[in-house]
């Protein structure tokens, strides 16, 4: 397998963009990866999205944006998976210049929430579930997270407040990252007063559905262009895993088996161990998948895992930093845009460029995105070349 660099970075801030069209937020990021590429041209186009055929009423998304971006006559597909439909766009780039098939590579994610409002979003949502056993009775993303949450309190015996940090941590990163939707560090007092969304799940351990777009240049390193200047990253392992749709067909809903598999074998394919991993960014779009998210991987035991957020092992200064920029909770959550700002988040942070968010001496960096309640799992681990 050929080498795989990742030359090129772009996004958008994440928000509520009403002005702003599905094309017109792809071709943003779209234009600042290739330009941060030192201009390399596209042969691919992987899109990731998650909800444009319902909440956008736009199918064939990745010939519209690689001809509304000029790239004509190259190859161009969507990609979806869930919320790991990022994740899983950039696994097909990384595959198509690793054969040695595709040259070069553009991974572009986009989402427009804010094209519908309401009930739609909950319908469009609980298409990622199973619609004959779970969404037909009314089954949505939130709650399933609110069932494992209390689940998982329940058998773990966890206090009310015990996810706290995990929102606390977050909106301290997000803090400082200029494309992120909540910029506002919040207090203890304030998640212990948060509006109840679906029991035991509060408005704050949930992300908000948000806009946005990120982009990926992916090539070989001897493609690289002379002028190009960048600190070098590349993708040293990837990895997925599916597991059963209904969580009722699952042997044990409070682990992610995925999140276990695909990280294990990224990790296995990098030749690095859990302990080398210098950051996590990890698919935050609950607190509870946070949690299970660190115990699959290894990072906590079984029914442990809250207890990182609650002894700030998870902050920048922690035994094993998470959500960097501030994860989905306070960056935003842009369905199948994702898991591309995630990779975009740890390639800023392996080039030292994260400022005040900056992981000193960050080397190694897994991101994993996550397609509902981990039915979907993909793993991958950025490594930075010096």
């Amino acid at each position: 397998m050929t080498e795989v660099v990742i030359a090129g970075i772009g996004q958008t801030p994440v928000g509520e963009h009403w002005e702003t069209g599905l094309r017109d937020l792809a071709f943003a990021a779209i234009q600042n990866a290739i330009k941060d590429a030192s201009g390399l041209k596209p042969q691919a186009l992987f899109a990731g999205n998650m909800l444009a055929p319902n909440l956008s009423r736009q199918a064939h998304l990745g010939v519209l944006l690689a001809d509304y971006a000029g790239l004509n006559n190259i190859e161009a597909v969507t990609v979806e998976a869930a919320g790991a439909s990022g994740g899983a766009a950039l696994r097909q780039g990384y595959l198509a210049v690793a054969s040695g098939m595709v040259d070069v590579a553009l991974v572009v994610g986009v989402e427009k929430f804010t094209d519908q409002v309401g009930a739609g979003v909950d319908e469009a949502l609980a298409t990622a579930s199973d619609s004959d056993f779970e969404a037909v009775h009314g089954m949505t993303p939130t709650a399933q997270a609110a069932l494992l949450m209390k689940r998982y309190m329940h058998e773990n015996n966890v206090p009310a407040d015990g996810f706290a940090n995990f929102a606390l941590t977050a909106h301290a990163n997000g803090a400082a990252n200029k494309n992120a939707m909540f910029r506002k560090a919040i207090k203890a007092e304030t998640y212990a007063k948060a509006e109840m969304v679906s029991d035991p799940l509060n408005i704050f351990d949930m992300a908000p559905n948000a806009d946005g777009a990120a982009a990926l240049v992916l090539t070989r390193r001897d493609l690289l262009p002379s002028e190009f200047n960048h600190p070098l990253v590349k993708i040293a392992g990837s990895a997925a895993s599916s597991d059963t749709l209904a969580l009722h067909d699952r042997k044990d809903i409070l682990y992610f088996d995925t999140a276990q598999i695909s990280a294990g074998k990224a990790m296995k394919q990098a030749g690095v161990v859990l302990d080398q991993v210098n950051f996590f960014e990890y698919h935050d779009a609950f607190s509870i998948y946070a949690a299970l998210s660190l115990e699959a991987v290894g990072f906590a035991i079984k029914g442990k895992g809250w207890k990182l957020a609650q002894d700030g092992s998870i902050g920048l200064k922690g035994r094993i930093p998470c959500a960097t920029m501030g994860g989905m909770k306070a960056r935003g959550f842009p369905g199948g845009a994702a898991g591309v700002y995630q990779a975009v988040e740890a390639v800023t942070q392996l080039r030292g460029q994260a400022e005040a968010n900056q992981i000193a001496g960050a080397k190694i960096g897994l991101v994993q995105s996550l397609g509902g309640p981990a039915s979907t799992a993909v793993s991958h681990i950025l490594q930075r070349l010096d």
